[in-house]
């Protein structure tokens, strides 16, 4: 795990609730985790886990109907937390973190050439003249695989391969010290998700660069993860080194969740999780995981698990 001097980002209790017409939606509940320089986290979990609301929550992109948010974000030493909405987005936002969104066609303009695109970032938080910012772009193009003369095209000109390299060099072009990147390969074929990890691979190499990766792709996740969050029902249930969790994950959710990926090298049919994760409206008192876990006790229903301290890091009374 990452020591103090290594620590890039370290979130503490982060919470974010949306209200609804049938109450609140406890979408982001106490989430804790930290991440070094220089490495990836990969979060995975099910579809309504609150993986995308925690990428909202950290880049503070908000919708109108936010009931809670609360908690630290320390970036670099620095809770920006505690900046205003105008500070933030001056300061942190596509400075220290940027984000490349699950749909790169929905998230790019359609009636602006993508390298003036890419340039808007580095002239607005970077202070560059279009030419300086376009000098940037050229070499964040280079870097992400796309061709320098794919800069006067419009998106629809471009494949789902290419929009995707698009946005993550709109991601880089500020230099930002971390880039969470949501479902970034979900509307890929094949190919092209292991050429889009490729490039993510050789960007952290060349630049150095974090990565927080937010996907249900266990095996696609697998080639970048330094580390791997594993999360269920708006919280972080098991957190620790690749290397380690790959081979032997220790929360029931986790082992499940890895047991349901086909292999190829394997005869076993894949598994399913049987049951419905909770309502986030209503979540149970104790171990989120217990109606569907085989593994559950009396104790499991009544108390919420705390992470249970050691080289690796799981929230399951089994562990105690």
């Amino acid at each position: 795990m990452t020591t103090t001097s290594e620590k890039l980002l370290n979130i503490e209790n982060l919470v974010l609730h949306f209200k609804t017409s049938g109450g609140s939606v406890q979408a982001v509940d106490g989430v804790d985790f930290e991440l070094g320089t220089n490495r990836a986290v990969v979060i995975l979990g099910e579809s309504g886990c609150g993986k995308t609301s925690l990428s909202k929550a950290l880049l503070r992109l908000l919708p109108r109907n936010v009931d809670k948010y609360s908690g630290k974000v320390f970036l670099q030493n620095q809770d920006v937390m505690l900046l205003n909405d105008e500070e933030y987005r001056q300061n942190v936002r596509w400075v220290g973190i940027s984000l490349v969104p699950q749909a790169a066609m929905n998230a790019l303009n359609p009636v602006l050439k993508v390298g003036d695109q890419v340039a808007e970032p580095a002239m607005i938080h970077l202070g560059l003249s279009k030419a300086e910012a376009y000098g940037l772009v050229y070499k964040m193009f280079q870097h992400v695989g796309v061709p320098a003369d794919f800069v006067a095209r419009y998106p629809f000109e471009l494949s789902g391969g290419m929009r995707q390299r698009v946005a993550l060099a709109m991601a880089l072009v500020t230099s930002p010290s971390l880039i969470v990147l949501d479902e970034p390969t979900s509307a890929l074929d094949l190919l092209t998700q292991a050429n889009i990890m490729n490039v993510l691979k050789r960007i952290k190499h060349e630049l150095g660069t974090s990565f927080i990766l937010i996907t249900h792709d266990i095996a696609t996740s697998s080639e970048l993860a330094d580390e791997v969050a594993i999360m269920y029902a708006g919280q972080i249930v098991e957190n620790g080194d690749a290397k380690d969790f790959f081979p032997a994950p220790l929360h029931p959710y986790s082992q499940m969740l890895m047991a349901s990926v086909p292999r190829l090298r394997s005869d076993s049919d894949p598994m399913f999780i049987t049951g419905q994760p909770p309502s986030l409206m209503n979540p149970p008192a104790g171990c989120r995981f217990a109606a569907r876990c085989p593994f559950r006790f009396e104790k499991c229903s009544q108390e919420p698990p705390v992470f249970q301290k050691g080289n690796r890091k799981v929230k399951c009374w089994l562990y105690q």
